[in-house]
């Protein structure tokens, strides 16, 4: 087996390819298959989001590109943007992954929120299509995850109101 525990720096040529769903690249222990079919562990930093394109570097020393699965999304498309913005608004309101792209919203199918975003005006469309999500505002900075210890215990979870009030007694 294939053992990952880290990424490969950009400059690397991949000589593997590990193609995943977005559900099983949020993941960051996995017992999974390179595309070829060699038995693979993903042993990666806790909060880790594998991104299409990006880079891991085996214990062996291949490199190995991490590829998006197609998989069951939605897709709007319009050349009208504030619509659009409007559909990116109401599936973000409710917490929903979205793909953004030019003239372009992606999400993973959900027949309800198919609905939701017909009754804004647009039309939807099922398709078979790679998924790459935002990964959002607070989504880590500059494709990593860990605590940077902003709070007071360390761990970076943000201050907390109980965090506060101690200060206020030292």
């Amino acid at each position: 087996m294939i053992v990952i525990e880290q990424r490969a720096p950009v400059d690397q040529l991949a000589t593997e390819r590990l193609v995943l769903p977005f559900d099983l690249r949020c993941k960051s222990r996995l017992r999974t298959r390179l595309e070829h079919g060699e038995e693979a562990g993903l042993f990666l930093e806790r909060g880790t989001v594998l991104r299409a394109g990006e880079l891991l570097l085996a214990n062996d020393g291949r490199v190995v590109e991490v590829v998006a699965a197609p998989e069951a999304v939605m897709e709007v498309r319009s050349g009208d943007a504030l619509l659009l913005a409007r559909a990116a608004y109401h599936l973000g309101n409710r917490h929903v992954a979205v793909e953004l792209k030019p003239g372009l919203v992606r999400f993973a199918r959900d027949h309800v929120l198919g609905d939701m975003v017909r009754g804004l005006g647009l039309t939807v469309v099922e398709s078979e299509a790679p998924f790459d999500p935002e990964s959002g505002a607070y989504g880590g900075h500059g494709g990593h995850a860990h605590p940077h210890g902003h709070s007071a215990d360390g761990e970076g979870r943000g201050p907390r109101i109980h965090d506060m009030m101690l200060r206020g007694r030292k």
